[in-house]
Order: structure tokens, then C-alpha cells, then sequence
């Protein structure tokens, strides 16, 4: 297990979207899609991110959902975690 580099390559090989969108009584979550749930573990992924970003979130099938508008440091925060950093796409534009 120790020389398994399987994780390395799914987490490289995906396309993942970083946004915000607008929910109740204008509020921001940061939602992240495109992340394989078979190849990470999303509940570490996302704890990870919680910590690091002092807040909130869950995560629904394959969208991890924080509180707050955090794309700019969620990318910094996927790279850390060992995602390809030309693979993760922040979208300026609030939906």
C-alpha cells in the first residue's frame, strides 16, 4: 500500500469546478464539483477543507459545499491536498 501511487492518479486525472452560488437571503456558498468519490475520500477531503478555511460545510453525492465565498483559497487548499493545480477551474462569476 505504501508504494500504491493510485490515489496520485485519480486525483490528477479530474476536472474539478470551483463556484459560488447565491442561496438564501443572499448568502455565498462555495461549491466544489467533478471530485471522483471512488478514488477520495471526501469525508477527509472535506474536513480538511473545513479546517483550513475555518468554516463550515457538507458534501451531497459528489459536490462539497462550504459556507461563505471561498474560491480563491479553496484552490490553494486542493493543491495542498494533492490536486493537479491545471485541473481545478475557479469561476469568477457568481451563479
Amino acid at each position: 500500500m505504501d508504494l500504491c501511487v493510485c490515489s496520485t492518479i485519480a486525483k490528477e486525472g479530474q476536472k474539478i469546478v470551483v463556484k459560488a452560488v447565491k442561496r438564501k437571503f443572499n448568502s455565498l456558498t462555495t461549491v466544489v464539483e467533478g471530485i471522483d468519490s471512488k478514488g477520495v475520500d471526501m469525508k477527509a477531503l472535506l474536513k480538511q477543507l473545513k479546517e483550513r478555511l475555518a468554516c463550515g460545510g457538507t458534501f451531497k453525492g459528489n459536490v462539497i459545499e462550504l459556507m461563505g465565498d471561498h474560491r480563491k483559497r479553496v484552490k490553494d487548499a486542493l493543491i495542498a491536498a494533492g490536486f493537479a493545480a491545471d485541473s481545478i477551474e475557479v469561476r469568477e462569476q457568481v451563479e
